[in-house]
């Protein structure tokens, strides 16, 4: 019998799937990158800073800054309100027309309540808290979605690699078969199974293509740019914290919600000093005579203005501010078990990739192994070309295992980093 015709009752399927991942293309590091993402290498860190710079919390930060350091130069002022200059002029021209004269100028100066000045500037300072806070929690949410993106364009970065290595490889079999079936040497149903299996390589790369298309679109809508997969050989992976402490207030999640209720407390200790409007000191001299061509006679005036207080309308701003800031404790207090919870979870979450890469990479090594064992077995006649394909098959399935294991890992560091609060590096 014809050396082929042995191979005849062979699952010539199993062949096909197996002969797929024959290449030694596969065998390169999971992190390999498809020529179409190696336009502009990029990282973390500099998609981030572009990915904030495009953030209208960034835009509006100098001016949100500027107007609470405003604040604090208000505080420092000699009065609770700019002086204010007053001008009159008093005549008998249109009655008598005497020559009778009146001519005065005064100076008014707000004048600071009790303890008002210390308040306004607390008031600022958590003002200014406030604002640097929110700028930093704005920077941990632009930073997890640039996270989430940036390893999602990993994953499809390699899905669309392995997919056209397998197309290369099916169109290789195809070939093969297709020519020994025209010499007769395989019958046509062999041939339409690997046309089959060429067509269902197609399908996939054409898949992975749109997946890699809509993570690098994404990716390019944060950033503001394109950005592309960097060439080094080996996955850039963020530091992992050593020890993951518990949550504190200057995570800033908390530290947002923390620095907003100071705000209040502070803006309502100072609605409730403020019941009455600021008395004010006036210094004004007058200037006058009785008729035409006496002396003017000249005189100084001091006087204070007292207002009577308003207390229904303060009573109602300070117990608005006081609700807003029990609020926003009451916030940080929930966020506060939420934040721990995550972290928790992620720290798990971490732990598990990492023992899953590393059986991932005992599983390639045991994998390759056998491969060699098996093809220098094949080589002297000793294993039948089934048993070779199976091994192939299963050695190439452990490289992909391994890529996406050491993304999963990549992609869990980062996402216990997002849990603390911390930046990407």
């Amino acid at each position: 019998m014809h050396p082929i015709e042995r191979l005849r009752p062979v699952p010539l399927l199993c062949a096909l799937i197996g002969a797929l991942y024959l290449t030694p293309a596969v065998a390169q590091d999971a992190t390999a990158v498809p020529s179409t993402a190696q336009a502009r290498p990029s990282s973390l860190p500099t998609l981030f800073e572009a990915a904030w710079q495009r953030r209208p919390e960034a835009l509006s930060l100098g001016t949100r800054m500027s107007a609470a350091e405003a604040g604090r130069e208000a505080a420092r002022r000699w009065f609770a309100e700019p002086p204010a200059a007053e001008v009159s002029l008093r005549s008998d021209r249109l009655n008598r027309n005497d020559g009778a004269r009146e001519y005065e100028a005064g100076l008014a100066f707000p004048l600071w309540l009790p303890g008002e000045r210390a308040l306004v500037q607390r008031s600022a300072d958590a003002q200014l808290g406030a604002v640097s806070s929110r700028a930093r929690l704005a920077q941990l949410e632009t930073a997890g979605m640039l996270r989430e993106a940036w390893w999602e364009l990993q994953r499809a970065a390699v899905d669309l690699d392995l997919a056209e290595t397998r197309l290369d490889a099916a169109r290789a079999l195809h070939g093969d078969v297709t020519r020994r079936q025209r010499a007769g040497q395989l019958a046509l149903t062999d041939a339409n199974r690997a046309g089959g299996v060429l067509a269902d390589a197609q399908s996939e790369l054409a898949g992975a293509r749109s997946k890699f298309a809509r993570a690098r679109l994404a990716l390019q809508q944060l950033v503001g740019r394109d950005a592309a997969l960097p060439d080094a050989e080996q996955l850039h992976i963020e530091p992992l914290p050593e020890e993951a402490p518990a949550i504190g207030d200057s995570h800033p999640a908390l530290a947002a919600l923390l620095d907003e209720s100071a705000m209040s407390r502070s803006a309502a200790a100072l609605a409730s000093k403020r019941s009455r409007a600021n008395p004010e000191l006036t210094l004004g001299v007058t200037r006058e005579r009785g008729e035409a061509g006496a002396r003017f006679e000249q005189t100084l005036t001091v006087g204070i203005r007292i207002p009577f207080g308003a207390g229904a309308q303060h009573r109602s701003e300070a117990g608005m501010a006081m609700a807003e800031a029990i609020e926003h404790e009451e916030r940080a207090q929930l966020e506060r078990q939420r934040l721990e919870s995550d972290l928790l979870a992620a720290r798990e979450a971490q732990l598990a990739a990492e023992d899953r890469r590393e059986a991932a990479e005992r599983r390639a090594t045991l994998a390759e192994d056998t491969l060699r064992a098996i093809a220098k077995s094949f080589r002297l006649g000793e294993t039948s070309l089934p048993d070779r394909l199976l091994v192939e098959l299963e050695a190439s399935e452990a490289r992909r295992a391994l890529a996406h294991a050491r993304i999963d890992e990549a992609e869990a560091i980062s996402a216990l980093r997002q849990a603390l609060g911390l930046l990407p590096q």
